[in-house]
This record gives C-alpha cells, sequence and structure tokens, in this order.
C-alpha cells in the first residue's frame, strides 16, 4: 500500500517537486539575484524552444520509441522558412506555413513512413534521418547562415507580445494544443494504449501503423515550429543550429515523467521538465559555473529520474 501510494504521489507531483527543489537550492547559492520575477521570465524564455522539441519528442517516446532527428529537422526547416523570404520575397507568413509547419510535418512524415516500412526501430530510423536532414540543411545554405529575414517575421515570432516573448506564448500554445490532443481526442487515448502494450492495442483494433506515422508527423511539425522560432529569435538561419537539442528534450520529456517505455506521461509534466533543465541552465550560469557541469547536472538527474520511474515500476 505504501509503494502504490508513492508510485501516485511521484506521478502526480514528483516533476513539481524536483522543480521546487531545485528552485530553492539555486535561490540559497545565488540570493538576490535568482529568485525574482525576472529571471523567472528569462528561465520561461530560455526554455521555450525545448519546450517545443519536448513535445514532439513526448509523443515518440510515449509509444515507447524516440525520434533523434528533430534538432536537424529545427535547423532544416528553420533554413527553408528563412531562404524563402529572403531569397524568395515570400511573405512571412507564407514562408513560415511552407518552410516550417508544412516541411517539418513533411520530415516526421518521412521518419513514421520509414519506419513503418522497414519495421526497423525509431532509434535507428531517426539517428540516420538526422544526419540526412542536418546534411540538406548545409548543402542548401552552403553551410553559410542566412541574414536579411523581414523585420516582421522577428518581430512576430521572436519578439514581443505585450511584454511576453513571443518564443513563450508559442511554445505554450503548441503544448496546450498536444495536451488537448493527448487528454481529449480518442487518437491521444490510443496512444497510452499502444505505449502500454502494441500488440494488445493491434488486437482491439487500433491501427498502429496509421497512428505510429502521425506521432512522428507531430514530432516533426513540433520541431518544425520550433526551427522558425529559433531563426526569429536569432534574427538568422544558423545551419549548425538546434546541434544536441534533441538529447535536452528527451531530458525534458523523461525528467517530466514520461517513461522511457512507453504509455505513461502528462504534456504539462513534461513542460515544467524543460523549465528544470532551463532553471539549472540559468542557476549554474549566476554561480558562474563551467557549461561542462551543466552537462553534468542534466546528465545526472536523467539518470536518477528515469532509475527512480524504474523503482517505482516495479514495487506497483
Amino acid at each position: 500500500m505504501k509503494a502504490r501510494s508513492f508510485k501516485s504521489y511521484w506521478e502526480k507531483f514528483g516533476t513539481l517537486a524536483i522543480f521546487i527543489v531545485m528552485w530553492g537550492v539555486f535561490a540559497v547559492l545565488a540570493p538576490g539575484s535568482f529568485a525574482t520575477a525576472g529571471n523567472f521570465v528569462q528561465i520561461i524564455t530560455q526554455s521555450a524552444t525545448i519546450m517545443l522539441l519536448a513535445c514532439g519528442e513526448f509523443f515518440a517516446i510515449l509509444l515507447g520509441g524516440i525520434d533523434l532527428s528533430i534538432g536537424s529537422v529545427a535547423a532544416f526547416t528553420g533554413m527553408i522558412t528563412a531562404k524563402l523570404m529572403v531569397e524568395g520575397g515570400m511573405n512571412p507568413f507564407l514562408a513560415v506555413l511552407l518552410g516550417a509547419v508544412l516541411g517539418g510535418a513533411l520530415c516526421g512524415f518521412i521518419n513514421g513512413t520509414l519506419i513503418n516500412l522497414t519495421g526497423v526501430h525509431p532509434f535507428i530510423i531517426t539517428l540516420g534521418t538526422q544526419s540526412v536532414f542536418r546534411a540538406l540543411t548545409l548543402i542548401i545554405s552552403n553551410a553559410q547562415a542566412t541574414f536579411g529575414m523581414p523585420k516582421a517575421f522577428t518581430q512576430i515570432f521572436g519578439g514581443l507580445w505585450n511584454g511576453i516573448p513571443m518564443a513563450v506564448v508559442i511554445a505554450l500554445v503548441v503544448a496546450l494544443l498536444c495536451w488537448f490532443v493527448t487528454s481529449k481526442l480518442t487518437f491521444g487515448r490510443n496512444l497510452y494504449v499502444m505505449g502500454g502494450n502494441r500488440d494488445a492495442a493491434w488486437f482491439s483494433g487500433i491501427n498502429v501503423k496509421q497512428h505510429l506515422l502521425m506521432v512522428h508527423t507531430i514530432s516533426g511539425l513540433c520541431a518544425g515550429i520550433c526551427g522558425a522560432v529559433m531563426a526569429a529569435r536569432l534574427g538568422a538561419a544558423e545551419p549548425n543550429t538546434a546541434t544536441g537539442a534533441e538529447t535536452e528534450a528527451i531530458a525534458a520529456a523523461i525528467i517530466g515523467g514520461t517513461s522511457f517505455f512507453g504509455g505513461k506521461g502528462k504534456v504539462p509534466n513534461v513542460i515544467v521538465g524543460a523549465l528544470i533543465l532551463g532553471l539549472i541552465s540559468n542557476g549554474l550560469n549566476m554561480c558562474s559555473v563551467p557549461t561542462f557541469y551543466q552537462n553534468l547536472a542534466t546528465g545526472l538527474l536523467l539518470i536518477a529520474a528515469v532509475s527512480l520511474d524504474q523503482a517505482v515500476s516495479r514495487k506497483k
């Protein structure tokens, strides 16, 4: 009974508890500068792009899979969007629709199609497409950054809205839509069934391949939107942008309570997981800790989160 009670507590409040503890630690280590409203806004702003990538990664992990290509997809779609505006003279909204939204969804669709056709684990397929999309980004850009995007684009997708960074607004809107899909739609409930037992889902009449295709399309779509946001915030499309970002997205999802074995997780907790990563980076910077220690802290926290998830699951 005690183990069951702890399991229930951890699933509901574990991620929030980690956030509160980490906040308290850095508030003590960096008094007067860390625990302020302005710094909290800064943490959210820094975490916005990871939130977008983590929302898409959440869907892939929910099925017991993974998507390692999202960082490359973000760079690829960001570059396409910039090229359409700078070299094609396209309207910013149309460029984002074609380059980021449809481009990202198409990249995810390709991932899902390859997984369904080959039957190979998503790890291998997305590891391959990670290199392919990154190479395509370097090819179309000639390994050079693209500058000179319209001011309207950088203001709308990378500026402020009533004092709130647009990156945060976009990330929260995407997270809200992802939450609605997973909690209110039959499609979302089917994903939890598939993640728990794919064979049982198939026998119950769920089209497994179709759902897997949709999941990777959503993952690519989120990465595409992230690519546009990153280009707008930087004021340029960099071919090497978002390198290694998939690691942070996976960490945000896992730290947020999403089971690496599928069938368990919630979008709001993934958002908190992304905030925890932003909090760690921000707090260590304020304490003048070198970057490699930040990577160490993220890695240890990820291992601890997965280990605790395993321990709690065994005591179910």
